[in-house]
């Protein structure tokens, strides 16, 4: 095995370790999937009994499956759980029977336009059972009998979610969340997974202005547990970014939240465009990843969502296809920057108070000017100050200067806090 060096590399491996786990909304392979997200960052591990009520929502019984199979009339399995965790409809309930093919069909799930692909398919709230397979393999399959064997537990047990908090100079917070529930697909959503521990650690090593807490939960049930949980303090929560579909070759997607003009909506905006990155900004919808629960109307969190291709935007979503070559080393890395750009401009974006408002203060006896000696972007450092000055009147945000001036945010944020440190401006 090639050495992991780049930080995409590093991403890529941790989607290889947890690709071909069994996930679902509950059990063993959600736990499996945070013990190994906890070998990369601490997290608290929470456990919610069944039955527990959240919102309008009740915690199901808790899902685990050992085997399943479709195996012919000489033994053969035809279709394996061991080979994929596809194989089976999610929640599956427990079956062992003989019956003939043409009685199986009504359990079988198949992609006729795209024969050679199994589907993920689930049926969480409604006691079912079945298997997703290639239309190939049902084509091959001849009229007779067959031995089919779910061996799985749907009992009272738990919800399982966790959360990672990186402490900030205030309690104010901003969430990540991304969602673990899905089986052996990797860009939904092991690829948003990676992207989010690996922010965690990087915002860790520095010492950010606000508290940003990581929630790693099933898709709907386990954000919606999380609100319930939290109602009491979500007043908190200030800004917020889903991250699914993070490492497909497609380019950035950002949804907007609910509001539309939360600040999280004009940073994400902002980076992506002073970035030249290829980029879609769209409006929000209430469909799709967790965005719509942080953004429901009783809540109506600052909340937006970041992907690569959009859900259900490209061929391979909720498919066999969606696999570790469909997710990339670059397409990973890249997704992480624009996390760790956009953060560093919403962690420094304040409004600040002119001290010395009646006409330009004096810079140079100041020694702001002399500071900026030697800088390939002196003239550019010093419009910044101007453009700092004359729009610190308490209600234009650092990103409001740097859109309306043209400059780079960065050189924005540094006037400031070179003006701050000559006491001519306050936040």
């Amino acid at each position: 095995m090639a050495p992991v060096t780049t930080q995409g590399d590093q991403l890529y491996a941790l989607v290889e370790r947890l690709y071909p786990l069994c996930r679902s909304i509950t059990g063993d392979g959600v736990r499996a999937t945070l013990d190994i997200v906890g070998e990369y960052i601490p997290l608290q591990v929470h456990e919610v009994p069944t039955g527990t009520q959240v919102l309008d929502w009740t915690v199901p019984q808790e899902w685990n499956i050992r085997d399943a199979y479709i195996a012919d009339s000489a033994g053969r399995r035809v279709v394996d759980f061991a080979a994929s965790s596809l194989h089976v409809l999610g929640y599956s309930v427990p079956v062992s029977a003989t019956m003939h093919l043409s009685e199986l069909r009504e359990h079988l799930h198949t992609l006729p336009d795209q024969p050679s692909w199994v589907p993920y398919r689930t049926s969480y709230y409604k006691p079912e059972w079945g298997f997703c397979l290639a239309q190939d393999t049902l084509d091959a399959m001849p009229d007779g009998e067959y031995e089919v064997c779910v061996d799985s537990t749907l009992a009272d047990g738990h919800l399982t979610y966790a959360e990672h908090v990186v402490p900030g100079q205030v309690a104010d917070e901003v969430i990540v969340s991304c969602h673990v529930c899905h089986p052996s697909l990797a860009n939904d959503n092991m690829a948003g997974v990676a992207v989010a521990t690996f922010l965690a650690r990087a915002l860790a090593e520095e010492t950010p202005y606000y508290t940003y807490r990581f929630i790693f939960a099933p898709g709907t049930i386990g954000a919606i547990t999380w609100l319930a949980r939290n109602a009491e303090r979500v007043d908190r929560v200030k800004h917020g970014l889903v991250l699914a579909c993070a490492g497909d070759p497609g380019q950035l997607t950002y949804k907007q939240s609910r509001r539309g003009d939360a600040e999280i909506d004009r940073v994400l905006r902002y980076v992506l465009t002073a970035s030249e990155r290829p980029h879609r900004v769209t409006e929000f919808t209430p469909y799709g990843y967790d965005e719509r629960q942080y953004c429901s109307p009783g809540f109506n969190l600052g909340v937006g969502s970041l992907t690569r291709t959009p859900y259900a935007g490209y061929p391979e979503y909720h498919t066999s296809a969606d696999n570790l070559d469909l997710v990339s080393p670059a397409a990973m890395a890249d997704t992480l920057a624009v996390c760790r750009e956009a953060f560093a401009v919403l962690d420094r974006n304040r409004r600040y108070v002119n001290l010395s408002p009646h006409g330009e203060p004096q810079l140079g006896r100041r020694g702001l000017y002399d500071a900026l000696g030697g800088r390939s972007d002196t003239k550019q450092a010093q419009m910044a100050m101007l453009w700092v000055l004359n729009l610190s009147d308490g209600e234009h945000s650092l990103l409001d200067v740097a859109e309306r001036s043209g400059l780079p945010f960065d050189t924005v944020a540094a006037a400031a806090d070179a003006l701050r440190g000559a006491d001519l401006v306050k936040e």
